[in-house]
């Protein structure tokens, strides 16, 4: 019997920052202000507009203008979503070692699926992923183990039989609900101050390149 590898989608297997970024700047030029420098926007991006505002503009759920402002940054981001999002280097390696190895991969994300289906699509993950799971698919989002129960699920796999990787502690905290090992993306969209190695997940990787033998490490004893 196969696995399953589930991956987060922002700062696991996609560089999507960049047009991340570009929306929450465009929310700072509307007002007349300067853009704010990537690196200080980068390390947010994994948590969508909450976080992206947070830092761009100190604006917060409850404030008046947070709501509509969040719209607005969605349009944005849905109207440049591709143009410097790319697979991190290694990735597309990866997903083809796993092909070639006979597993399975898929995709669990707290982004909403229109949000998700273009940036899937142009970077061609949509033709061997074996399930997408997105924020609104389920009842609940991550850390809540329902998306990867649900991923699980739709595969046809036991959540014994599943690894999820991801590059935020709600990946890890929904990996381990769920009863599956969890391989933290320390490459990924982790703030300088953030210690991910306190996450506890399985194991913590550094580069793409490092998520191979980290997967192979915690796939069932019947794969090895």
């Amino acid at each position: 019997m196969s696995a399953l590898v589930l991956f987060d989608f922002d700062g696991t297997l996609a560089d999507t920052a960049p047009d991340l970024a570009a929306a929450a700047n465009q929310q700072r030029v509307r007002r007349g202000l300067a853009p704010l420098p990537y690196e200080t926007l980068r390390p947010v991006a994994s948590q969508g507009a909450r976080g992206l505002l947070r830092v761009a503009l100190e604006l917060t759920p409850g404030h008046p203008d947070y709501e509509p402002t969040r719209l607005q940054f969605l349009e944005d981001y849905a109207a440049g979503s591709t143009v410097h999002s790319r697979l991190f280097p290694g990735i597309a390696a990866l997903l083809e070692k796993l092909r070639d190895r006979g597993l399975s991969w898929g995709i669990v994300t707290n982004k909403v699926t229109h949000l998700t289906l273009p940036i899937v699509a142009y970077l061609g993950l949509n033709e061997h992923s074996a399930v997408l799971v997105c924020g609104d698919t389920t009842a609940h989002a991550k850390p809540h183990p329902l998306p990867l129960l649900h991923a699980a699920e739709q595969a046809g796999f036991a959540p014994d039989r599943c690894v999820y990787v991801g590059d935020d502690l709600r990946d890890i905290q929904s990996a381990h609900a769920a009863g599956m090992p969890a391989i933290a993306a320390a490459y990924g969209y982790v703030g300088q101050d953030e210690d991910c190695t306190t996450w506890l997940a399985e194991a913590t990787v550094h580069t793409p390149d490092a998520l191979w033998p980290a997967i192979e490490s915690l796939l069932p004893d019947d794969l090895h």
